[in-house]
């Protein structure tokens, strides 16, 4: 009680904290395993995870990857994809780079069959496509091969997904990359119709950049299944020249096969909607996150409307930042169901279509159901596919359910690149944890709670450096069958366990406070929770993280640990206290009501660093941590303050060489400690820190010896 009285009256500050794991150290933990065939420049951009016949396909450079998901580095398998000399040759003489541009990298990777694979590279700018023979996660060989001048050229921002044997890609059709496409090829013959977007029309698809594409299902009625596709675009309104870059959702029909007359082997059903992702402003004035990344679709019970989470950044070069959305396909289908934009005016602008609207409705699939004389999209009339042509765009925005983010990051040295969520079951209800991968090779574990009031709560619970060197991850797949996250970089693949229980410490609160719903105390550890265990004795409170209604440790169990630290009078010296608790708030309480934050003292999340020590700095220093209302005194520490002119004044003279050297051994012990003191403050820490630790293992060891003879005479008494 007497510690929180001088607190009352003492200086404040504090700081917010989150754990940093690095590379090194999740792999030395075996949080993080490596893939052993991981090289510089290798792209592992394509990532496909059969979990149904436990097999794990990687597209690289000039190879496929056939791997074990339960163990990347069991046996792998690999397979040549190389380009010919020649083509090689005539890419190096376009212009293009020879190392990261002139190779066949695979950029398509698609289930088939229950016996082939569907792959494709680029070729050094002449695409190929070729059926793979799989068996199991063993063996793998070349099948058929063949020209894909319709699917990919670059590496830029090709998606594509396979859909009742029928290829649907968003890629660019020309060697310099800017006429933009989505077009869908193959198919079982002799159905086989290639349909793409009509790419003179620049108001349809203008500069794309293709993030992901999803077969959804609308209805009940199969011929109203479609293909979404999410992509960013440039896009001019007819005020200004300059263009700004927007993000869209746009669907197709399946069964659509092109016009009669008009848009012959074009799409006849393409409508797009803009995607919207901001942070509502004063006076109306919004933060806009405009340029997609990356999108999941977080599967629900009913499969037509999954959730669809969509990773943000802004547009502007001086204020960086990134955001999550989320979305309902219901409030995506509204919008497509609403009114179209129409430009009219001298500027040009797109305003509400209020005309008449042709039948069948545009961008309506052609059903027997709806009417028995459109069996085909070449059924439609003429009104019909003129009104789509220069209509495509819908009026009303796409906003995500909450009406704001449930997630940013402001001014960081990163950005958010991709997500993969998992839905988990904790002891208080369902959570989404979404997986962030970052352009600097870190992966964000982010759980966003939405409290009583509806306020959502933003927890980061761990920031993983997945890779040695920072680099951009380019894709993610999570099994939550085996609880494992593939993340593939330019140089390499590694294998992340979703969840180090272990990191969160040694008590019941510490545990409960991490608020991670993959992990519960369970009476002796923090470990994995099983929502099917029937252990009661499972402690868990994600949504409020309150240890003082679950746990027994919160006050007697919690040791304050106390320091004594010296000093040297202008030299620096650094406080360190780190929680273990991952949300915690970190404050620190001085006795000295003049000292504060400043250029002078500077508040790191490792502790509280004093760049120039003053004699007025002497004092106590009391860590503490808290989260909500729940407060533990960490650390308690006492500075003192050596006088800098005293210390050089006692320091002993140099030994001459006809000294005799016995004389000076007893003093060796004084004279390294006045070394320390003279040098850098992180020796003087080190020398501190191995005397204090030092008297702690005794007093541990002692007390440790005195438990154990009092267990022993219990033992004497019991038997």
């Amino acid at each position: 009680m007497i510690m929180f009285v001088h607190i009352v009256h003492a200086m404040c500050f504090h700081l917010c904290i989150h754990p940093h794991l690095t590379s090194s150290e999740l792999i030395h933990s075996r949080s993080v395993v490596p893939f052993v065939g991981s090289s510089e420049g290798q792209r592992f951009q394509t990532v496909l995870l059969d979990e149904e016949k436990s097999r794990l396909l990687l597209g690289a450079k000039d190879h496929i990857y056939l791997l074990d998901p339960d163990n990347i580095n069991k046996h792998p398998k690999k397979v040549n994809k190389y380009t010919l000399k020649d083509r090689v040759d005539i890419c190096i003489l376009a212009g293009k780079n020879p190392l990261t541009e002139c190779a066949n990298f695979i950029r398509v990777l698609h289930i088939y069959n229950r016996t082939h694979i569907y792959t494709c590279g680029t070729g050094a700018f002449h695409p190929t496509c070729a059926f793979l023979e799989v068996k199991g996660h063993k063996e793998a060989r070349n099948s058929k091969q063949e020209n894909a001048d319709q699917c990919l050229f670059t590496l830029r921002c090709s998606v594509s997904v396979f859909s009742d044997h029928y290829l649907y890609a968003g890629t660019t059709s020309d060697f310099l990359g800017k006429d933009s496409m989505f077009s869908r090829s193959l198919g079982p013959p002799p159905d086989q119709h290639y349909i793409r977007t009509d790419i003179s029309e620049d108001y349809w698809i203008n500069e794309g950049k293709f993030i992901s594409a999803h077969p959804i299902a609308d209805t009940y009625n199969p011929d109203d299944d479609k293909i979404y596709f999410f992509f960013r675009e440039a896009s001019r309104d007819g005020s200004t020249k300059d263009k700004t870059v927007l993000s869209r959702v746009a669907r197709i029909c399946q069964n659509d096969v092109g016009g009669l007359r008009s848009l012959t082997n074009k799409w006849t059903t393409f409508l797009k909607a803009r995607l919207v992702c901001s942070i509502p402003g004063p006076d109306g004035v919004d933060t806009h996150f405009d340029e997609l990344q990356d999108i999941f679709l977080l599967p629900r019970r009913d499969e037509r409307n999954p959730m669809v989470y969509g990773v943000f950044t802004t547009t502007s070069s001086i204020f960086r930042g990134s955001a999550v959305c989320v979305y309902n396909m219901e409030d995506i289908r509204a919008v497509f169901n609403g009114p179209y934009a129409h430009k009219e005016g001298p500027d040009h602008r797109w305003v509400e279509y209020e005309g008449r609207i042709p039948y069948p409705r545009p961008g309506t699939c052609p059903s027997r159901t709806y009417d028995p004389h459109i069996k085909t999209t070449k059924d439609f009339p003429d009104e019909v596919i003129s009104f789509i042509r220069l209509h495509p765009l819908m009026y009303n925005f796409v906003h995500p359910m909450t009406g704001r983010p449930i997630f940013t990051r402001i001014n960081t040295e990163y950005r958010l690149t991709q997500i993969v969520v998992d839905h988990v079951a904790a002891e208080d209800g369902q959570y989404a944890v979404m997986f962030l991968g970052t352009d600097m090779g870190s992966v964000l574990k982010v759980v966003s709670i939405t409290q009583e009031n509806w306020y959502t709560e933003e927890i980061i619970l761990e920031e993983l450096q997945v890779f040695k060197s920072p680099s951009p991850i380019l894709n993610m797949e999570i099994s939550s069958k085996q609880q494992q996250l593939f993340v593939g970089g330019s140089d390499g693949l590694v294998q992340v366990s979703l969840h180090r229980c272990h990191i969160y410490g040694q008590g019941c609160a510490e545990c409960c406070l991490a608020r991670d719903p993959y992990c519960a105390w369970d009476g002796t550890q923090c470990s994995r929770y099983i929502p099917a265990s029937k252990r009661r004795a499972r402690r868990q409170d994600i949504k409020h993280g309150d240890p003082s209604s679950h746990c027994w440790d919160t006050e007697d169990g919690w040791n304050v640990e106390e320091k004594v630290l010296y000093g040297v009078e202008s030299n620096s010296s650094f406080l360190e206290c780190v929680s273990q608790s991952q949300q915690a708030l970190v404050r620190w309480f001085v006795l000295k009501p003049g000292i504060k934050p400043d250029e002078r003292v500077l508040i790191t999340e490792r502790g509280l660093l004093i760049r120039w020590l003053q004699r007025s700095d002497a004092g106590s220093y009391f860590c503490t941590s808290q989260e909500h209302s729940f407060t533990r005194t960490l650390l308690h520490l006492s500075l003192h303050i050596l006088d800098r002119g005293q210390i050089h004044a006692h320091q002993p003279a140099i030994r001459e060489p006809s000294e005799n050297p016995s004389m000076t051994e007893p003093r060796q012990h004084y004279k390294d400690y006045l070394r320390m003191l003279s040098g850098p403050v992180r020796s003087l820490d080190e020398y501190c820190e191995t005397l204090w630790h030092k008297e702690k293992k005794q007093k541990q060891k002692g007390k440790w010896k005195h438990v154990q003879e009092l267990r022993k005479s219990r033992n004497r008494r019991h038997h």
